[in-house]
């Protein structure tokens, strides 16, 4: 059984020779079935002047052969390319209740095959009212996540080679581009040479799937760095009657995944306060590590970050390193959103003292244009890293070993994508003067935008616009603001989130698709105004700010999406 769909691209079909355009066109718009010699395997001709896909009805239905994904896979690429065109339309706050989607499908998986045509219309009907959209312009929540075509290039090759690269052998190329473009991108931020692969270097990068696994795999690596430290010692201790003394720090200003990343590990965790810039300064720390190591305790691991969650925060890590050089403590950089900004030399001074950080780690899916997930993570000293997750058996053995890098010791599952492979992608296919300009455009427009929140007097700046973060709130109560943020967030027509500083609640607007642009800014405070006139009504000594007129950097109205 066959069947026939119009298109409007030209498609290379099998027919016989022996029928004209116009016998095939006659044939195919009969009721009556098609002669199987039409379909004759035999000869290949381009069908222009019909406009249809001729296919086996059972080779569509299964996605069998190559031939029939050919089609399916560029009808995807239009649907994919539609989508990423056209998202500036849809809200960018998925609109649905919790439970919406199960009443959409049926309850058990199809028996029988179902076609691509079937399923493709359930992309729009079932899955698209569910999307909250990352990648619109009118999206400022959280930090931004990568996304570009030559990153989804990548992603593809990768699906479709589908290796599974824990070691070299299982794959060279999947380890050895890895290795390479890890060298790449530390470079790109001047890492110190100590941290790259190099020919025959300690150090080294790895793709990890997120910052939180980074700072997992780094603190169950200090964890047992320490025990052995403390087992050369005295070699009668077990590693058990150690693990009560070790303890960890990281600022309360730090992402609830370092904690999670005590709870894994078995690490008791210190939480130490901050200075007025929400940054945690050396002196604060070396009081804490002195204060355990009176009570017998063994100062272990420090996580500090460069760009905070709450506020975009840099904890002052020229004080903070010499501290754990002195002590001896394993530190851990954790620059997610902002390590992708150092690879422009204007923003390279906040990496200044991770020379003194055993292991660093940021987010190119963030702010760098690579597709979620691809963590980048170095070690100064591999051999800390591979001692905590080696394991040997004989099924996973080859000839190479000792000689090669096989990452399966560099992270806590066993099984890898070939993730290298869109990052290599986005660095080619933009290059580092491309990524620049996207990183400065982002922050040039966070700029812009806390000069719009400045120039109203209802509202205030909470911390220092640094990179494509700012932080602000309004002049009123913390249930104001959040009050504010509800209004904002139920018109549909931006999306943000909130945080609380030092018992403050303030709002976060961060610049987060690479389409957004001035008119996309203007039109979002113009959308803040509007939710603010109603809560500012009620507070003495406000003024009700001024809707924004055209013809300022931009049309407002030009990037309103309809309600």
């Amino acid at each position: 059984m066959f069947r026939a769909k119009q298109v409007t691209r030209t498609l290379t079909l099998r027919l016989t020779i022996h029928y004209t355009v116009l016998e095939i066109e006659t044939v195919l718009k009969s009721p009556t079935p098609r002669p199987k010699s039409l379909y004759s395997p035999c000869y290949e001709r381009t069908l222009q002047a019909t406009g249809y896909i001729i296919f086996e009805e059972e080779d569509q239905t299964k996605m069998a052969t190559s031939k029939v994904f050919r089609v399916a896979g560029k009808d995807m690429v239009d649907v994919i390319c539609n989508y990423l065109d056209n998202i500036e339309e849809r809200p960018p706050l998925s609109q649905v209740r919790p439970g919406y989607l199960k009443d959409l499908i049926p309850s058990e998986a199809p028996e029988k095959p179902e076609s691509w045509e079937d399923v493709k219309k359930d992309i729009e009907r079932v899955i698209m009212p569910g999307v909250t959209h990352w990648h619109s312009p009118h999206f400022h929540a959280y930090f931004g996540t990568g996304n570009s075509f030559p990153s989804i290039l990548g992603d593809m090759l990768s699906d479709a080679i589908s290796c599974i690269g824990f070691s070299w052998i299982a794959s060279p190329a999947c380890t050895e581009l890895e290795t390479v473009v890890m060298d790449w991108l530390g470079k790109m931020i001047s890492l110190p040479e100590t941290f790259l692969a190099g020919e025959q270097g300690l150090g080294g990068g790895v793709i990890q799937g997120s910052a939180s696994e980074s700072t997992v795999i780094a603190l169950l690596a200090a964890k047992m760095w320490m025990i052995r430290k403390q087992q050369e010692i005295d070699p009668d201790l077990d590693q058990f009657d150690i693990l009560p003394k070790l303890v960890a720090y990281t600022s309360d200003q730090s992402h609830s995944s370092v904690n999670r990343a005590s709870m894994i590990s078995s690490v008791r965790m210190r939480v130490l306060p901050t200075d007025e810039r929400n940054a945690l300064r050396g002196d604060t720390l070396i009081e804490a590590m002195k204060k355990d190591r009176k009570k017998g305790l063994l100062p272990t691991f420090v996580c500090a970050t460069l760009g905070t969650t709450n506020s975009l925060a840099f904890d002052r890590l020229s004080e903070i390193g010499p501290a754990c050089e002195d002590e001896e403590v394993w530190l851990h950089v954790d620059a997610a959103y902002a390590g992708s900004a150092f690879i422009c030399p204007e923003y390279r001074s906040l990496l200044n003292g991770v020379e003194y950080a055993s292991s660093f780690n940021f987010n190119p899916h963030k702010f760098l244009r690579v597709n979620f997930d691809l963590s980048a993570m170095w070690v100064k000293d591999k051999r800390d890293i591979v001692g905590a997750f080696y394991t040997d058996p004989v099924y996973l053995q080859h000839g190479h070993q000792g000689s090669v890098e096989d990452y399966r010791h560099w992270q806590i599952p066993l099984g890898r994508r070939f993730r290298a492979l869109k990052l290599w992608f986005v660095l080619r296919m933009f290059g580092v003067e491309k990524l620049q300009e996207h990183i400065r455009h982002q922050v040039k427009l966070a700029r812009e935008f806390k000069a719009l929140v400045m120039s109203d007097q209802r509202f205030t700046i909470e911390a220092e616009v640094i990179l494509g973060l700012v932080c602000f709130r309004l002049k009123g109560t913390n249930t104001q603001n959040k009050e504010l943020l509800d209004k904002i967030n139920k018109s549909g027509k931006i999306h943000m989130i909130g945080t609380e500083l030092k018992g403050r609640y303030i709002l976060r607007f961060a610049v987060c698709a690479a389409t957004t642009e001035s008119c996309h800014i203007l039109y979002a405070w113009q959308v803040i105004q509007d939710c603010a006139i109603e809560i500012c009504d009620g507070v003495n000594g406000y003024k009700n700010g001024g809707t924004l007129s055209n013809g300022v950097n931009g049309t407002a109205e030009a990037c309103i999406s309809p309600d």
